[in-house]
């Protein structure tokens, strides 16, 4: 019972502190006050920067304090002791920040996993529809992934507004981010500029390019399927020995001496090392923007 208390006091004063630092909230109250609220759209736009798209922040400190809790429970009753139980504690925190961030990564390789079709419409719309590049682009650009729609609608107001379709693209670069946003962007306006007959050329060479590349990279994520599950090995053969080793004569007691709790410790945060390296190596090298 003592344990529990101790473990809702420090998870509400890493919520407290967090807060404050994070989001400015003042006092002792679980939310923001009046004056703070209107900084919510500044500290999305901060959430945004980490990569974690339009992620709630609320929603991703809430998740982050119940499972510092639940970290810490588990730590105290498998261990006995703070340190490791803290330990536990903020790598559960992290948890969620790793989850918004990986579920936005992917919605982001969704959404440019459409382009080989948007371009292959565009070819279409200007080959055989006799479209403009820039109406076709935008007519593409409007009926494609949702996660690419909201970047084509801001390009789209700022051709009806300026008719300069190169500042049109540059704000579709701007808010997509992406090297092959800027390769299709550049392709697209020297089309435009140059004309010719060679437009359709040019723009089925470029589907072909981008789908040669997302070919690479999907095979490459696919080799790395057993890597990936072998990563959770360290943590779960950890896990198993240390409960292994509660039910061992008097493992109990070992773990709550001086020496078992530093050994723990140690133990737990190369256990975190690891998986953070082994996350690292694994990530997929990101393309350079040439054209930003």
């Amino acid at each position: 019972m003592i344990a529990l208390i101790l473990a809702l006091v420090a998870a509400y004063g890493v919520h407290l502190m967090y807060s404050a630092f994070a989001f400015g909230w003042k006092g002792v109250q679980p939310g923001p006050t009046a004056e703070v609220k209107a900084d919510h759209d500044r500290v999305g736009a901060v959430v945004s920067s980490l990569g974690l798209g339009d992620f709630d922040p609320r929603a991703l400190v809430a998740a982050m304090v119940v499972l510092a809790l639940a970290g810490f429970a588990f730590g105290s009753l498998l261990f006995g002791g703070v340190i490791p139980a803290l330990i536990i504690a903020v790598f559960a925190a992290t948890a969620p920040v790793g989850v918004a961030r990986v579920r936005h990564e992917r919605m982001i390789d969704h959404a440019h996993r459409a382009w080989p079709a948007i371009i292959e419409e565009i070819r279409l719309l200007t080959g055989t529809l006799g479209r403009s590049i820039p109406q076709a682009t935008f007519e593409a650009g409007l009926r494609s992934h949702p996660g690419l729609q909201p970047a084509f609608q801001a390009a789209h107001r700022e051709w009806l507004i300026s008719t300069d379709f190169a500042r049109s693209l540059d704000v579709l670069k701007s808010q997509l981010g992406h090297n092959t946003a800027d390769i299709v962007a550049e392709t697209l306006l020297t089309a435009h500029e140059l004309g010719g007959g060679e437009v359709g050329n040019r723009l089925g060479a470029l589907a072909q390019d981008r789908m040669t590349d997302q070919q690479h990279r999907r095979d490459a994520v696919a080799r790395q399927a057993g890597v990936r599950f072998a990563r959770w090995f360290t943590l779960i053969v950890p896990v198993g020995m240390a409960l292994t080793g509660l039910s061992i004569g008097d493992g109990r007691d070992a773990y709550s001496t001086d020496i078992g709790q530093a050994l723990v410790a140690v133990a737990l945060i190369l256990i975190l090392a690891c998986w953070l390296w082994a996350g690292r190596i694994m990530r997929m090298p990101t393309e350079e923007r040439v054209f930003a």
